[in-house]
């Protein structure tokens, strides 16, 4: 029987218990892959009482919840209680996620789970708490670590319509400028390309490069970061065999004629990137993070605390999630 995934609870006053839930409950109707929740059993029952929902759980360990699937969501406790109400973060939030994410991985590394699936985490939550991350993406870097050398985590959302990752991520605008270099394109690129490769069935992957200024600069009146910073970066990726085009004006870029051309963008700003994606697919796109010596995606959306325990959550992304998961698993 296929190795299950490893999803984590996410922050717990969230709709990640709420999508969890709705999910497994679809689990015949959508085929979805096995997996387990690393999590409080108590706090998702409560949770499932309070959406009315008639669940069976089945506390296992990662060898047993493939094969208790079918019958029952299987729970792995990490041992973190997690008492907090829907749309109501309290001190025991945070540990809760943090234990499920470093259990989640560890499952992974150890050859017990296929891949990590992570529901979303509230970050102003786990900061009040010590936590010194920027995100999710940074945290897994650090636990994929091996002999001191922590590898360079790169975001990538997906979507059957498009694929886009960001160069620079979780930073202001102004330290993104300061961040952007040729080297941090080209090696970005180069993760993307290797990752496509090997998970997404893709021999050759198409990229483009998206300019930084208005018109990718317009030949260097509107700025000179696209002659002097990202045109290098190209020239260097074509030089290595990558089919890389660029820097190209973004605003002509994410049409669906233009999104035939390619298989990745690639740009310089955190906004650049998730803006178009998340207007074309805002309910099945997924956060994918390459780079890492396993597998990881997560939903591409945050906690809502708005409306977890209300039944209203979609589990669309989740779902999707899952799915892609499962697939890249399977092309490894």
């Amino acid at each position: 029987m296929a190795r299950p995934l490893a999803l984590t609870s996410g922050e717990p006053a969230g709709i990640g218990p709420d999508i969890t839930l709705a999910a497994w409950l679809r689990r015949s109707e959508l085929d979805l892959p096995p997996f387990y929740l690393l999590g409080d059993r108590a706090a998702l029952a409560e949770r499932a009482r309070t959406l009315g929902l008639a669940v069976e759980f089945a506390d296992v360990g990662p060898d047993e919840a493939a094969s208790a699937f079918s019958r029952a969501l299987p729970v792995v406790a990490t041992g973190k209680a997690a008492t907090a109400r829907p749309g109501a973060p309290d001190d025991t939030s945070a540990a809760a996620a943090l234990a499920s994410i470093r259990q989640a991985v560890a499952d992974v590394r150890s050859g017990r789970a296929a891949a990590v699936v992570t529901n979303p985490i509230a970050k102003n939550v786990l900061y009040r708490a010590g936590f010194r991350h920027p995100g999710h993406t940074e945290f897994l870097a650090e636990l994929a670590a091996s002999g001191g050398a922590t590898p360079q985590p790169v975001m990538m959302l997906w979507s059957p319509a498009l694929a886009v990752v960001p160069v620079t991520i979780h930073v202001s605008v102004r330290e993104a400028l300061a961040q952007l270099s040729t080297d941090l394109i080209v090696s970005t690129a180069r993760i993307v390309v290797a990752d496509m490769t090997a998970h997404f069935g893709l021999k050759a992957p198409r990229l483009a490069i998206a300019g930084l200024n208005p018109h990718a600069g317009e030949d260097g009146t509107l700025g000179m970061e696209d002659i002097e910073i990202i045109a290098p970066a190209v020239e260097i990726l074509r030089r290595d065999g990558v089919d890389a085009r660029g820097p190209l004006p973004p605003d002509t870029m994410f049409h669906a004629a233009a999104r035939k051309t390619y298989d990745c963008a690639i740009c310089p700003l955190h906004d650049q990137a998730l803006i178009p994606i998340k207007t074309v697919a805002f309910e099945d796109a997924v956060n994918v993070t390459l780079g890492l010596p396993f597998i990881r995606t997560s939903p591409d959306h945050g906690t809502a605390f708005d409306i977890a325990g209300t039944g209203k959550a979609n589990p669309s992304s989740l779902v999707a999630a899952l799915r892609l998961a499962a697939r890249m698993a399977s092309s490894s």
